[in-house]
């Protein structure tokens, strides 16, 4: 839980951690990989300090202290019941007082002397002492990257707080001509376009005519896109819309008002896989032009192993009394993994709707 709270930043603001992709930083800055150093070593010392006391525990069980042994000897000696105190061995008597009282006193006078006060009971996770105190001893590892810290929190938390998960892409975006959402406004309508962002939601619902549609729902961190896979472009598509969580998306620009705007979608890709395409054409070709054209040679190839003869037969249409058709998707389970299996990678995801 330490090492979890040390990831997604708990302490930042205690120690003074700045984050960012500094090359230069101050001399004896803190960073998270020292706390999370600090962490495995209170973790060694409290695991050393439980066996210690559990060995302790176990020697008061059969031998006590010899402070514990004298007051209670002391004890029975002054003692109101006559028997007990008969019972109670004896100690060299005091030349001016009662022998169980000064040896009460006698016994306790040579007991271990008092703890000193606690103040605190909580150990501080600085390297030396309590936080701004001076103390802290920076090992000199570096700060965990912007990248770096966005993972953690997603992985943590299921939220992008350091900056938005597309963010890492922008370059290879900007490089392919990806519209943003603040930017489709100025598109002219039917025109064809790339988008890209992370899932918020899929809906698949119930459609009169029986075919399937499905409504994707995409965040590029400037707005969301709104995209709409029709019956004809899911085949090759379909598993990747509903199984990807970063995704490039191509479609036809529909205007649908005054601001209304939408995206007639004719293909989807996973961005980690293209933006992987990219980077080793960059590593052979410095123009970057080589890279830019191989990204659109995969954009052009249809997926492996999927041809038209493999789209399914159209289902049955269930015909209410009511006149009402029933989807013929209706019986299948909701697009996408179930909610038990899914990790808290992302907290843009949906299972979708039932339809």
């Amino acid at each position: 839980m330490l090492e979890r709270l040390v990831l997604a930043g708990g302490f930042d603001t205690i120690y003074r951690i700045v984050g960012g992709d500094q090359t230069v930083r101050p001399r004896g800055r803190l960073t998270r990989r020292d706390l999370l150093l600090r962490v495995a070593e209170l973790d060694l010392h409290a695991r050393a300090l439980d066996r210690a006391s559990r060995g302790r525990g176990r020697g008061l069980t059969r031998t006590p202290a010899r402070a514990t042994v004298r007051a209670d000897e002391a004890a029975g000696r002054n003692s109101t019941d006559p028997t007990v105190r008969e019972r109670a061995p004896t100690l060299e008597r005091h030349p001016l007082a009662d022998a169980g009282v000064w040896a009460k006193a006698a016994a306790q006078s040579r007991a271990t002397a008092a703890p000193r006060p606690i103040e605190s009971v909580q150990l501080t996770l600085s390297p030396g002492d309590e936080p701004g105190s001076g103390g802290e001893l920076a090992t000199g590892l570096p700060e965990m990257t912007t990248d770096e810290r966005m993972r953690a929190e997603l992985e943590i938390l299921g939220l992008d707080v350091t900056q938005h998960v597309v963010a890492p892409y922008s370059d290879f975006l900007d490089a392919i001509g990806i519209t943003r959402s603040r930017d489709l406004l100025t598109r002219r309508s039917r025109s064809e376009l790339l988008v890209a962002g992370v899932k918020v939601v899929t809906q698949t619902p119930p459609i009169r005519s029986g075919r399937r549609v499905i409504f994707l729902t995409l965040d590029d961190s400037t707005g969301p896109v709104d995209c709409t896979f029709f019956e004809d472009a899911q085949g090759p598509y379909a598993a990747t819309v509903f199984h990807s969580r970063l995704l490039v998306v191509r479609g036809e620009l529909r205007r649908t008002g005054r601001r209304g705007v939408s995206l007639r979608a004719t293909g989807a890709w996973e961005l980690p896989a293209l933006h992987a395409v990219w980077q080793r054409a960059r590593t052979r070709d410095d123009a970057g032009d080589g890279a830019i054209a191989a990204v659109h040679a995969e954009l052009a190839r249809v997926p492996e192993g999927y041809t038209r003869a493999d789209e399914p037969e159209r289902r049955r249409v269930l015909v209410h009394s009511s006149g009402f058709q029933m989807s013929p998707y209706s019986d299948i389970k909701p697009a996408g993994e179930s909610d038990k299996d899914v990790a808290r990678k992302l907290w843009h995801r949906s299972p979708g709707s039932p339809g």
